[in-house]
């Protein structure tokens, strides 16, 4: 899958990915041959981080 150019969407669709089926960001990545440093940097640029033990981008505040 290639990745989404507006982070909103990036948000969006790692998030339902990683609910759905993929146990980690680590694997969500591999799946789809995304850089997982990029993924973190963008929606970082949106205020989410990896939030590890939920398995989910959250919002920081």
């Amino acid at each position: 899958m290639y990745m989404p150019a507006d982070n909103a969407i990036l948000l969006s669709a790692v998030n339902m990915k990683l609910r759905d089926g993929c146990e980690s960001l680590e694997e969500l990545c591999a799946e789809n041959d995304w850089d997982r440093e990029e993924v973190c940097s963008r929606l970082a640029s949106m205020g989410y981080y990896y939030d590890e033990a939920r398995n989910t981008f959250a919002c920081k505040g």
